[in-house]
Formats: C-alpha cells, sequence, structure tokens
C-alpha cells in the first residue's frame, strides 16, 4: 500500500480560477527563526485554501526540512545569503520552491537513514521526510551557484456533498 494519499482542500469550481492564480513570495535572511515566519504563512495560506488540519501538518514539515537544509547545508548560516520561498498551485498540486544560494549537492550521495548503519546518525532525515510527505521532489542546480528544491503536493478540491447541490424538478 502507497503512504501517499491525495490531500483535499476546499475550493469550488467557480473559485478554480482564483486559486490557480494564487502564489506567495518571500525572500529571507539564512536564519534559523525565518523557518517560523515561512511556517505561519505556509499555514496561513493552506487555511485559506481551507486544507485540512492533516493536510497543512504535513506539507508544513517538509517545508520546514527544505528550509532547515536550504539555511544550514545550502547557505551554511550566512545571514548575507538569501533563501527565496513560493508557494502556488499549478493545476492542482501546491507547488513551493525554495531557492538557496549555496553551492549545491549531489543528492545521491545522501544515505538513506532507514539503513542499519545509519539509524543512529542524524543526517539524511529531511530528505528523506520531504519525499515520504510530498508527491515530489525535484533539485535544480543553477550555473551560477545555488539550489532549487521544488516539493510539490496534490491536493484537489473536495467532493461537492449532496446538500450542495440542488435537483431542478419539471
Amino acid at each position: 500500500m502507497s503512504s501517499r494519499r491525495l490531500l483535499h482542500c476546499v475550493w469550488s469550481e467557480s473559485e478554480e480560477m482564483a486559486v490557480q492564480d494564487w502564489q506567495v513570495q518571500l525572500a529571507l535572511e539564512s536564519r534559523f527563526e525565518n523557518i517560523e515566519l515561512v511556517q505561519v504563512v505556509l499555514d496561513d495560506s493552506l487555511r485559506r485554501l481551507e486544507c485540512d488540519e492533516d493536510t497543512r501538518y504535513w506539507i508544513g514539515i517538509a517545508v520546514r526540512e527544505a528550509l532547515a537544509n536550504a539555511i544550514k547545508h545550502g547557505n551554511r548560516q550566512d545571514p548575507e545569503k538569501r533563501v527565496e520561498v513560493k508557494l502556488e498551485i499549478e493545476d492542482s498540486d501546491l507547488v513551493v520552491r525554495i531557492v538557496d544560494e549555496g553551492s549545491g549537492f549531489d543528492p545521491s550521495l545522501i544515505e538513506n537513514p532507514l539503513d542499519e548503519e545509519n539509524l543512529l546518525k542524524p543526517n539524511g532525515r529531511g530528505i528523506f521526510y520531504m519525499g515520504k510527505f510530498m508527491d515530489e521532489i525535484r533539485y535544480n542546480f543553477r550555473p551560477s551557484g545555488g539550489t532549487e528544491l521544488i516539493l510539490r503536493k496534490r491536493i484537489a478540491p473536495m467532493p461537492s456533498s449532496s446538500e450542495d447541490t440542488e435537483e431542478v424538478v419539471e
């Protein structure tokens, strides 16, 4: 059984266009306390999309891990370097883009934290969690430096209940 599931947010078909145009952009100093700011903005955004509590929680964990990696490993906690965050809806997906100004890394070198020899090591868990909580993770390494991490999670309108539809009798 797959651990992935379709997460639901509520928006009606008439709101679909407005949802498609929705986006949030932030540019932050590489400081861990800024993770809390992004968390508040993300949670508020997901509430406005009427995402359920589970959806908000798991997406929030993945984004926190991504931001911590961008700050710690990407920008080496240099407050002069920025982390850019962009939240948007593409089709029925929430897309989170996180860009750092670091030198990049090779994702294939990250060890599996579930391997017996890695169980007590602290490294690799963030990427593991992101993979479990999101539907897609993609890295783009910029030639001028910096890594763009793209997290994608399928969200969908809640199905209309029968109470919301009126039956026309002729």
